[in-house]
């Protein structure tokens, strides 16, 4: 799925709080691809690097550095997240809900990667297990996607004017 919906379904399902949760929910949401491909996309747009070529279909993951894989291999690992969600719930001594829109990430991935192109390995690093899901750039995906956030969110903002509406 692209990093937009991954931060805007992060938001939607784990940040309707408030701002600040909500915030906080979106950058989890967009963590797992932000790390993976941020340094490589800083890289091109300084010149140190040269941007693969995306058109209808996706680039050759050859094209990115061995760095990226690995990354995306750690940012994309349930095992990984439970760990991460685990020791910060540890540390500040209850739940930090917003952090589950990185485990809603993973989820979504699993099924709209496909072989082709950075399948999630999300047992990593117990398993090499993968799902050839459908690719999230098919219509097929990528309409349904947009309808239901468009949808999703213009229910909760109608519904948060209305409370707001309410206690005025």
């Amino acid at each position: 799925m692209d990093i937009v919906s991954h931060g805007l379904w992060g938001g939607i399902a784990f940040g309707r709080k408030n701002r600040r949760n909500f915030g906080l929910a979106f950058c989890f949401g967009v963590l797992p691809d932000l790390c993976a491909f941020g340094p490589f996309y800083l890289a091109v747009v300084l010149g140190l690097a040269e941007r693969p070529h995306f058109g209808h279909e996706p680039p050759d993951p050859s094209l990115f550095p061995t760095y990226v894989h690995r990354v995306y291999s750690v940012t994309h690992s349930l095992v990984v997240f439970l760990v991460a969600f685990a020791l910060l719930w540890g540390v500040v001594r209850k739940p930090i809900w917003e952090t589950c829109a990185w485990g809603l990430h993973i989820f979504v991935d699993i099924f709209t990667h496909s072989y082709r192109f950075f399948p999630t390995p999300f047992l990593w690093p117990i398993s090499d297990f993968k799902v050839n899901g459908w690719p999230w750039g098919r219509p097929v995906i990528f309409i349904p996607n947009v309808l239901l956030l468009t949808l999703l969110y213009a229910w909760f903002l109608l519904r948060q004017r209305r409370v707001s509406n309410r206690s005025s």
